[in-house]
């Protein structure tokens, strides 16, 4: 379905965004990964499923170096065919002790990265007349919880900004949507299920156990499979009018 389109991930040599690059990649599209920690691990896995694999390491809290990856990737693939806008940190305090260095990593990264690589992948895509903007945002781009002041806000925004770009491509064959998924078990919640069970005295399933009762009905984690298999569907011919949405993959927590 994407033979020949290029799909840029943000954040995705691990968890969400990797699951997507690699339901995109299934379906035929060349993908330019990003991020840190082990790199060759996620290219090799990307190449074996038989498309070109790219990668910058742009930290996503810099405006320049995103540039600078949006003409890597348009310099070594053509364009931008499908941006993901994954990436994203995590940082759990009240309002008054919140740092207010970590309020300005955590803005930056999970919600001007967006607009960054949104705006410079916008005029290729509209000359095209083709693109796909997905937007990771969370359940918490739909509902709060409490001592994630930096994290809800900026995921507010994502869905703010996916419904922006929605309208202004209304009449173009550029959609934008946003994927609000609930507890996915990546490393950045596996972290939070390690303090639970660290402070609480619990063995660690003990500890997942909890963390999805208190929130999420369905007791289950949503995968990076299914998140990646949703992210296909917006690319579909199918989801060519679905725009504006804020879809939430969740377990029927925002349902409550």
């Amino acid at each position: 379905m994407l033979k020949g389109k290029t799909a840029l991930v943000t954040g995705s040599t691990s968890g969400i965004g990797l699951g997507i690059a690699k339901a995109l990649a299934r379906q035929g599209a060349n993908i330019v990964l990003n991020g840190f920690g082990d790199v060759e691990g996620p290219k090799a896995e990307i190449a074996a499923l038989g498309v070109k694999v790219g990668y910058h390491g742009a930290d996503m809290s810099k405006p320049a170096e995103i540039e600078a990856m949006m003409h890597y990737a348009a310099e070594t693939f053509g364009r931008v065919d499908v941006l993901v806008n994954n990436a994203g940190i995590q940082h759990v305090a009240l309002v008054e002790d919140f740092p207010p260095e970590r309020w300005d990593a955590i803005i930056a990264i999970n919600l001007s990265s967006a607009f960054h690589t949104s705006r410079l992948a916008l005029p290729a895509m509209k000359a095209a007349n083709w693109g796909r903007i997905i937007n990771v945002a969370s359940v918490h781009g739909l509902v709060a919880s409490a001592q994630k002041a930096a994290y809800v806000a900026a995921k507010h925004g994502i869905v703010g900004l996916t419904k922006v770009t929605a309208l202004e491509t209304a009449t173009t064959g550029v959609t934008c949507n946003a994927i609000c998924p609930g507890w996915v078990l990546t490393p950045l919640v596996q972290k939070q299920v390690d303090a639970r069970a660290a402070a609480e005295g619990l063995s660690n399933e003990e500890a997942k156990k909890q963390l999805l009762a208190e929130k999420e009905p369905s007791l289950q984690f949503t995968t990076p499979e299914e998140l990646g298999e949703l992210a296909v569907f917006f690319c579909s011919e199918a989801a060519k009018n679905v725009r504006g949405a804020a879809w939430n993959m969740d377990g029927g927590w925002a349902a409550q």
